[in-house]
Parts: C-alpha cells; sequence; structure tokens
C-alpha cells in the first residue's frame, strides 16, 4: 500500500530550506571603506552605465528583431514599433556618451 505524500507539509519543508539557504547565502560580511570615496562613486557610476549599456543593446536587438519580422510579414505598423524601438536602444546604449556630449565632460 502506497503512502500518500501530504503536499502541504513538502511545501512548508521547502518554504523552510529556502530560507535557510537565503539566510546564508545572503550574510553579512565586513566591508572595507576604500581610501578614496570619489574611486567609489566612479565604479558605482561606471556599474551602473554598464546595466543601462546591457539594457540599451537588448532594446537594440528586439528593435532589429521586430523590423526583421515585419519585413517578413509585410506590416507597417510592426515596422514602424521596430524603428522606434532601435531608435530608443540606440540612445539607451548611448546614454553616457550622449551625457558626456552635452555636459561637455
Amino acid at each position: 500500500m502506497k503512502k500518500k505524500i501530504n503536499k502541504k507539509l513538502v511545501t512548508k519543508i521547502g518554504f523552510i530550506v529556502a530560507y535557510v539557504i537565503g539566510l546564508n547565502v545572503i550574510q553579512a560580511s565586513n566591508v572595507f571603506a576604500a581610501e578614496d570615496p570619489l574611486n567609489v562613486i566612479n565604479n558605482l557610476s561606471t556599474f551602473i552605465y554598464g546595466l543601462i549599456r546591457a539594457v540599451g543593446m537588448i532594446i537594440l536587438a528586439f528593435g532589429v528583431v521586430q523590423i526583421g519580422m515585419s519585413l517578413k510579414s509585410h506590416d507597417p505598423s510592426q515596422r514602424a514599433q521596430g524603428f522606434w524601438a532601435l531608435a530608443g536602444g540606440v540612445v539607451v546604449t548611448f546614454t553616457k556618451e550622449i551625457i558626456n556630449l552635452i555636459t561637455g565632460g
């Protein structure tokens, strides 16, 4: 005779295991201050611009795919949306350079 598995108990045990693993992964660790605080801000700025560039490349790729699909299906509205996504992706990808051109820095 097969024993029936209690799904609620298995779910609770799963949440407890995930919680304990999560606590171990997110433990506090020692963070030492850098000698130059301006260097820390520059590193953070570089990291954020890198994330923005990655999102811009994804939007850019999506625009290219959408334009390609619109050419295959002969859909002008999808083609227009693809060009808008392509233009937006270019702007987002080159945000740092655009801001540097505007501010002169």
